[in-house]
């Protein structure tokens, strides 16, 4: 009777206060307890809602399929879900794991860059190295950052079928839009940066890609060794993402290995323009084991990145955002997002 009693008054609590019991069940979550590997934070001006995307994976007909979820929040600390928002069309090109999910608002509606895999060989690479498979980076479409994302009718990749490609991103320029993505190191030993144009539906690439750089150019970035001494030193990039300063400079932050530790450093365009010439800055805005960041502004007008750290994908990665200040020429980390 007392137990009755009080489920009564604390309904009528609830009542009073405009809140069910399927919306207490559904509180948020501590952005400190989600375990996320490349964070990517659309600030959804329409809703005012900050969305935070990440790999899943679904199986259907028996057969696992990559996918994708978002988590959002109203504050960058507690966040509701996740909500599937993406599963791989079966009749895919490829159906495999995704990587580094992001979405970017344009031109009125939603577009995800996925980076989907496979274990499909389409080349034998040289002794001791790994294999080249099948890895790129696919556009999909929805009305909203909620999805359902769906994919173009093509159902191929917007990078070149002959590279393996990764983190693809959109960057819009006098109109024209571009995706700018990594050259695997696994392909190429010293990763690269490319730029492939894209149609004004994003429905495709158009004409050939263009490198940009290659990881071995910023003087922080000093490579992995490998088990095998006969085999040649690596040089990852990871993690692209373009950033016009409050000066009109065009940067990119982008990610790779420093002393062995995971970091993010700075590009900047010496025209302006995506096309380049990019000249690497001298040292990483990040440097302690973290990584693949991206830039968000905040709703009251803070610059943001996020990223994910400690780098190692054995569960314990979390998404770290730090304020940024814009100096015009560079970018400077300031403080962190620290969890209430």
């Amino acid at each position: 009777m007392v137990i009755n009693r009080t489920f009564q008054y604390f309904s009528f609590i609830l009542l009073v206060l405009g809140t069910t019991f399927s919306e207490i069940q559904a509180q948020s979550t501590s952005i400190a307890d989600i375990h996320i590997r490349d964070p990517y934070i659309l600030a959804d001006t329409k809703s005012e809602t900050y969305y935070m995307y990440r790999s899943a994976s679904t199986k259907k007909n028996g057969k696992q399929l990559g996918g994708v979820e978002v988590f959002k929040s109203k504050d960058l600390q507690n966040w509701e879900g996740p909500i599937h928002v993406f599963t791989v069309p079966e009749n895919n090109w490829i159906t495999g794991r995704i990587w580094a999910p992001e979405v970017h608002s344009y031109q009125g509606k939603y577009y995800l860059f996925a980076t989907l895999n496979s274990e499909i060989r389409w080349k034998k690479s040289q002794p001791g190295w790994t294999d080249f498979t099948f890895r790129g980076t696919q556009i999909f479409y929805s009305d909203s950052p909620e999805g359902p994302f769906l994919p173009f009718d093509n159902l191929m990749p917007h990078t070149p079928m002959d590279e393996m490609a990764l983190d693809g991103t959109l960057w819009v320029e006098n109109g024209i839009p571009y995706m700018i993505y990594c050259h695997e190191w696994v392909q190429t030993i010293d990763g690269g940066m490319n730029l492939i144009q894209l149609k004004p539906d994003l429905s495709a690439s158009v004409g050939e890609p263009l490198t940009l750089f290659h990881a071995s150019a910023a003087p922080w970035s000093t490579g992995s060794e490998h088990k095998q001494s006969d085999l040649p030193t690596s040089y990852v990039t990871d993690g692209c993402f373009l950033y016009r300063t409050q000066t009109e400079k065009l940067l990119m932050i982008w990610s790779s290995f420093m002393n062995g530790e995971y970091a993010i450093g700075i590009a900047e365009s010496s025209t302006g323009k995506v096309t380049g010439p990019w000249i690497q800055q001298k040292d990483p805005i990040f440097n302690k084991h973290g990584g693949h960041g991206m830039l968000f502004k905040s709703f009251d007008g803070k610059l943001n990145i996020v990223f994910h750290s400690p780098n190692s994908p054995g569960g314990s990665e979390r998404a770290r955002i730090y304020e940024v200040e814009d100096k015009g020429d560079t970018l400077v980390l300031k403080n962190k997002l620290e969890s209430k």
